[in-house]
């Protein structure tokens, strides 16, 4: 199962940071729609960060495992686009959940 964890901050419940961990064991590697579904999402998510607003966020990838976190110093205007982008990810890796929940669990932390 793929183990999601989203960490907000208390006050304003912004997105912190992101880690992902696990293989979904939906079908074998390679045909794994949930595996590639969250990869792709993921992976989406983190070079949009990069390349389109010049905040790197990845802290971890690896197979089975990626992770992000929010620098601690942005602009808002920044800011606030980094957290549509990071809101994004968690809008669809829930709808992912909600058709493949056997295979993908999604929590979050406050912080």
């Amino acid at each position: 199962m793929i183990q999601v964890t989203i960490v907000r901050n208390v006050a304003d419940n912004a997105i912190l940071s992101f880690s992902i961990k696990g293989h979904a064991k939906y079908a074998n590697p390679g045909q794994d729609i949930v595996c590639a579904g969250v990869s792709a999402v993921t992976i989406g998510t983190v070079n949009a960060a990069e390349k389109l607003l010049g905040i790197p966020i990845c802290s971890g990838l690896r197979d089975g495992f990626a992770s992000g976190d929010v620098p601690g110093s942005l602009e808002p205007a920044l800011m606030e686009k980094l957290q549509l982008l990071l809101e994004t990810m968690v809008l669809t890796l829930q709808s992912i959940e909600e058709t493949y929940g056997k295979y993908i669990a999604i929590r979050t932390n406050i912080k």
